[in-house]
């Protein structure tokens, strides 16, 4: 049962991607690229049909052979003189976020997750996608106890060059044991905020479904980050971080 409703779920991801990029391309574009007939595409995008499983991933091969989703990412990050950048025209790009999405849901299709993890407050517009493109709930760390919470769970890491502590807090029943999460953040640059939700997910005895990252920052974070075996890890974009003038 799972599997046919994740199998259905990817299905349905192939429609929504069809229509994302029907907004910008015409039938007969996205014809050539697929090698279906318009007036197949047409009954996709209007709802009429369901592709069979095995259509489906002809379909969003081919389209993300066409799209360069990582390109059109990358694009727009540009660093300032601290080597930081503006992520805002990314995380509030709705289009781009559900591509993003789709992207995120073909890389874990097939894996169980029940609950989708990510950290205040970047993180937020896409894990809320992912959330309900999966149709699960959706779990916030925050670096505040609110008022109305009876019980926190916490884990904090420790900058090794500044000393400052970052600590972020769920409340005890946002996970339980046997849950099974997917992490989802938009940037990963030192490891440091990923390792922690590892630790929340361990600490809370559920299972790490996954992680997926939008968008990873240099390579610095491979040395910190703890990994678990067995854990697919993805980022849809890469970029160097450039040298100081």
């Amino acid at each position: 049962m799972e599997t046919h409703t994740r199998d259905l779920e990817f299905r349905l991801m192939t429609i929504k991607l069809l229509n994302t990029i029907k907004k910008q391309h015409t039938y007969r574009e996205i014809s050539q690229w697929t090698g279906l007939p318009v007036t197949v595409l047409s009954r996709y995008v209007k709802g009429h049909v369901l592709p069979a499983s095995k259509r489906a991933k002809e379909i969003w091969e081919s389209l993300q052979r066409v799209m360069d989703l990582e390109a059109a990412i990358t694009s727009r990050i540009k660093f300032d003189e601290n080597l930081y950048f503006d992520n805002t025209s990314i995380i509030c790009d709705v289009a781009l976020l559900r591509l993003a999405t789709q992207y995120a849901v073909s890389n874990f299709a097939g894996r169980r997750i029940t609950k989708v993890l990510t950290a205040a407050v970047d993180g937020i517009p896409l894990a809320t996608m992912v959330a309900n493109a999966l149709d699960v709930d959706l779990v916030i760390a925050k670096k505040n106890r609110e008022v109305g919470v009876r019980e926190w769970v916490e884990e904090s890491f420790i900058f090794s060059d500044t000393g400052v502590v970052l600590t972020f807090y769920l409340p005890k029943d946002a996970i339980k044991k046997g849950d099974s999460v997917l992490i989802i953040d938009d940037i990963i640059r030192t490891g440091e905020t990923q390792d922690i939700l590892i630790r929340l997910v361990e600490r809370m005895k559920a299972e790490l479904a996954g992680i997926f990252v939008l968008v990873a920052v240099g390579d610095e974070w491979k040395k910190r980050l703890r990994i678990p075996p067995n854990c697919p890890f993805k980022t849809l974009a890469t970029v160097e971080v450039p040298q100081r003038k």
